[in-house]
């Protein structure tokens, strides 16, 4: 099977500017998932979609390719990453008419590892499914959430859990916004019907949009690998 990684990475980051290439103890925040989709075996290629010259020279030096750069209309604050994978899928079938697949991996994944890769890339190839998708389990479960109504009093959203005990509940999970394998079939038809889930341990998930999540981002990194986590 012929796949691609796609790490989607556009300039227009305000909440942490230059975020994509920004230091994170000492490499360019970019340069994890790169090196993590290189050494995981698994792609033809590592491309990088990006809108802007400095990140494209930056995922090069790290080892990624750049043999497009992203159209502005796919770099604006209300693109989702599915149409900038779609775009990049077919930009790539122009060089490698034998792509089958691609995974799109968030520029923002630096405790991602290339196990996790490998073990997910597995799941994909031995389920015909349109996506494999990283997700991990809530930390509470969702059912016994609370609102505020009109007058400033908490209630539960779901009254009838409220009995229930936390490990009778179902399990739920949420993405996690680390990696999403497609089949060319869902590209091709724009669609994702089945998902298959990868479930990824919490203490390496972090969505990183302010500059608190940086820290915390930090930290937790700092604390991983100093102990070792698989």
């Amino acid at each position: 099977m012929s796949i691609y990684a796609c790490i989607p990475a556009r300039g227009g980051s305000k909440r942490i500017p230059h975020k994509n290439v920004k230091d994170f103890l000492g490499r360019p925040l970019i340069s994890y998932p790169i090196q993590v989709a290189l050494t995981s075996g698994i792609f033809n290629d590592v491309i990088v979609s990006t809108d802007d010259p400095e990140i494209a020279e930056i995922s090069e030096k790290y080892g990624a390719k750049v043999p497009f750069l992203r159209d502005k209309s796919l770099a604006d604050d209300f693109t989702g990453t599915f149409p900038v994978t779609v775009d990049a899928f077919k930009k790539i079938q122009t060089i490698d008419p034998e792509i089958e697949a691609i995974c799109c991996i968030y520029a923002t994944a630096p405790l991602l590892t290339a196990e996790h890769l490998a073990h997910a890339y597995k799941d994909f190839t031995n389920n015909r499914c349109d996506c494999v998708m990283s997700v991990c389990e809530f930390s509470f479960p969702i059912q016994r959430a609370q609102i505020i109504d009109k007058n400033g009093y908490l209630n539960y959203r779901e009254p009838e859990f409220a009995p229930r005990r936390s490990q009778d509940l179902q399990k739920c999970y949420q993405d996690c916004g680390l990696f999403y394998f497609y089949s060319k079939e869902a590209i091709e038809k724009n669609s994702v019907k089945t998902t298959r889930p990868f479930i990824m341990p919490r203490y390496r998930v972090i969505d990183i949009d302010t500059p608190e999540d940086w820290k915390m981002a930090c930290a937790m990194a700092k604390a991983v690998n100093d102990l070792n986590y698989e």
